[in-house]
């Protein structure tokens, strides 16, 4: 198996996923699981999700379908790749364990059938606000925590976006 073909593996549709976790989970692997669109990647997704994938054995990582970040408000230019690139990009990743791409306007459904041991978000989340509709909430957080599992929030690294590289390109 060449190279490209062990990162293009590391893409599963959901259902191949949930056969994966749960032969993780009967080797005791501790998994963990983000979310995100990952546009273009910066040094705040890779310090983020370095740090996310220490958080246990097995690191998945749920990109934003292309018409899920349309639905999320992000600007009529997003994404600036399509699902399928950023999905390889963050599989290319060598401590990320999987990657799914999913098409709900949030992760409840995915978390909900794959009930992480890990729920990871980033700093503008609170792991112990419990108000869904609070814009801290960090969805399916309810499902982990019932589960026994944990929910943690990483840091951002400051003056590291997406957006903020957007802005640059286009006042070049």
């Amino acid at each position: 198996m060449t190279k490209f073909e062990a990162v293009q593996n590391k893409i599963s549709p959901k259902e191949s996923l949930l056969s994966k976790v749960a032969i993780w989970k009967t080797e005791n692997q501790k998994v963990v699981f983000t979310n995100g669109v990952f546009d273009i990647i910066h040094r705040g997704h890779i310090e983020y999700l370095a740090q996310a994938a220490d958080c246990g054995h097995k690191f998945i990582v749920a990109v934003n379908a292309d018409a899920s970040v349309k639905r999320l408000g992000k600007g009529d230019s997003r994404p600036l790749q399509d699902e399928d690139s950023r999905a390889l990009i963050i599989a290319a990743l060598h401590f990320v364990d999987a990657v799914v791409v999913f098409d709900d306007d949030t992760p409840f459904n995915l978390i909900s059938e794959l009930i992480p041991d890990v729920l990871i978000k980033g700093g503008d989340y609170d792991a112990n606000c419990a108000d869904d509709s609070d814009k801290k909430y960090i969805v399916g957080s309810d499902v982990v925590k019932n589960n026994n599992g944990q929910v943690e929030v990483i840091q951002f690294v400051e003056g590291y976006s997406t957006t903020k590289i957007e802005a640059k390109i286009k006042n070049s």
